[in-house]
């Protein structure tokens, strides 16, 4: 019997290990999975949520390191999640993304000598300012199975000299959450309890420094979502940061009546927002990926990302940080100049499939 600890530490990473540790209930005979929660995003109430919608079970080791700088974060990961490999000494350590529980726990293991893969490797938005690209580079130096999802980190991996025999071209395993929860999705009332049923609106997602974090920044954001609201429905869920700098800039009271605030909002009925969507304004990752395989359109608040492919072949339109250009795209789309869009190779929804058989081969 081998044993696997899958780790997460923040929402994005629930999407990701949920498929993986359905797939590993096929092989009780074989593995022991369990899942390691290392508290990083420490909003207990959404974490609860998000275990409780994709049907995973209470995590077997919750390490509840909270809040903090990146390097107060990381070390705390880091010292708890030794204390988990010394005790339960695992064959394999999966971690999922590019948060700081990715690297801290992947930095562990191996100087513990416990084999690492990491799931969603090779993305690069060549942006040395994001914290994540640290933590992804960091990470895929370090993995010993790296499993990828589009093209562009195939070739990222080999230009940073990683050997081809780690790497594993399996598909998005976001995507397998999509499939799997179809039907619950269109089942969410979502609409229906903010009056959306019969009409047009726009999603709205920001939380990266670079937008929300100074006062010129933010109130170009707020005037951008006034502007729109004027022609649809605006539905803003306030990221915890974005909230806070609405306060402190007194910029929380001057939205239009249109737009719709609410708190950050549960995986089920966040997607079945996107899925009804006449457009997405974001500077998330993930968004990107959920998007194109839905065909929904996407603007990308960001002067880079990490996931090509959704620009490249997907709905995704990657427009910079400049909100009158970001005004621009969105008036042509809502006028009805739309991008169209294909479905990636390896989207299927069978990702955690093959990378479980991959990781029974190996180990």
């Amino acid at each position: 019997m081998k044993k696997i600890i899958s780790v997460v530490g923040a929402r994005p990473n629930f999407m990701k290990v949920a498929p993986l540790h359905y797939e590993f209930l096929k092989h009780t005979d074989r593995i022991q999975h369990l899942i390691c929660h290392t508290g990083q995003h420490f909003d207990e109430k959404m974490s609860k949520i998000f275990f409780d919608e994709l049907e995973l079970p209470e995590p077997d080791f919750y390490l509840g390191v909270g809040s903090g700088s990146h390097a107060e974060q990381t070390a705390r990961i880091m010292l708890a999640f030794e204390k988990v490999l010394l005790t339960e000494n695992p064959d394999l350590v999966i971690v999922v993304g590019d948060v700081n529980s990715t690297m801290a726990c992947s930095i562990v293991a191996s100087k513990l000598s416990v084999k690492v893969a990491h799931v969603e490797a090779g993305l690069r938005s060549f942006d040395r300012t994001m914290p994540e690209e640290l933590n992804r580079l960091v990470t895929d130096v370090l993995a010993d199975y790296l499993f990828v999802s589009e093209k562009s980190g195939l070739r990222n991996l080999k230009n940073e000299g990683i050997s081809n025999d780690k790497i594993f071209f399996v598909g998005n395993v976001m995507i397998d959450s999509l499939v799997r929860f179809t039907s619950k999705i269109d089942r969410s009332e979502i609409l229906k309890s903010l009056d959306l049923e019969n009409s047009g609106y726009v999603l709205v997602t920001f939380h990266r420094p670079s937008n929300v974090d100074s006062f010129e920044s933010l109130k170009a954001l707020t005037n951008l979502l006034n502007r729109i609201a004027i022609l649809r429905k605006v539905v803003f869920p306030v990221h915890p940061r974005t909230h806070k700098n609405l306060m402190n800039y007194n910029l929380a009271d001057i939205f239009n009546p249109n737009i719709i605030i609410t708190e950050p909002i549960g995986y089920i009925d966040f997607q079945k927002l996107t899925k009804h969507a006449e457009l997405i304004i974001t500077d998330s990752g993930g968004i990107q990926e959920e998007t194109t395989y839905l065909g929904v359109q996407c603007i990308t608040v960001r002067d880079s990302t990490e996931r090509p492919i959704t620009a490249e072949v997907g709905t995704n339109q990657l427009i910079g940080a400049d909100f009158q250009k970001v005004e621009t795209t969105a008036l042509e789309v809502l006028n009805g100049n739309i991008k169209n869009g294909n479905i990636p190779e390896l989207w299927d929804g069978k990702t955690a499939e093959r990378i479980i058989h991959t990781i029974l081969e190996k180990i």
